[in-house]
């Protein structure tokens, strides 16, 4: 490098479009896992330990996924010359920290005091995150126009849950 030259920034800035959409979506997921982990906490401390677990079998089968979603876009990142980019495994587990790390955080601040109307509050936070996400798949299923694979998830999901929460309480939990 001459002295004329200026170095480029190496910030946000210069990343490819996906790279930020991918950090977008971890930020999005982040935020919807730390209003998951504020319901788990908040169960637990309230001593409702069988909710907690369900909550947390239940968060952590849906949210198994999530790394999928927050990926996807840097399958389509290429470089100047058209060759794809691979991210390295630092940036990976960034956006995984991002992604995953406030239902953790969540959990300690739902955990560390009890309260019933916040736990109600932290409840809804969830619930409501959990049908943001359903409705879209549901559009996304309408579009495609495959309501029957629709209706099988909605099955599939239903059956999943009832049977988690049947073997949670026969565990005794």
């Amino acid at each position: 490098m001459t002295l004329g030259e200026v170095k480029p920034p190496r910030g946000i800035a210069t990343w490819s479009a996906a790279r930020r959409l991918s950090l977008m979506i971890a930020v999005g997921i982040g935020l919807h896992n730390f209003a998951e982990g504020l319901a788990i906490g908040q169960s637990a401390a309230s001593d409702e330990i069988a909710l907690a677990l369900m909550l947390v079998i239940g968060f952590g089968l849906h949210n198994a996924t999530e790394g999928f979603g927050i990926v996807a876009p840097l399958a389509a990142d290429l470089d100047d010359e058209g060759a794809r980019r691979r991210p390295s495994w630092p940036f990976l587990l960034t956006l995984g920290a991002i992604g995953g790390g406030p239902t953790f955080i969540g959990t300690a601040i739902g955990f560390s005091f009890t309260s019933e109307p916040l736990s109600v509050a932290f409840l809804t936070l969830a619930a409501g995150s959990l049908i943001y996400v359903i409705t879209q798949l549901i559009s996304v299923a309408a579009r495609a126009r495959r309501s029957d694979l629709l209706a099988y998830g909605i099955l599939v999901g239903l059956v999943a849950g009832f049977l988690t929460d049947a073997i949670v309480t026969a565990a005794g939990v």
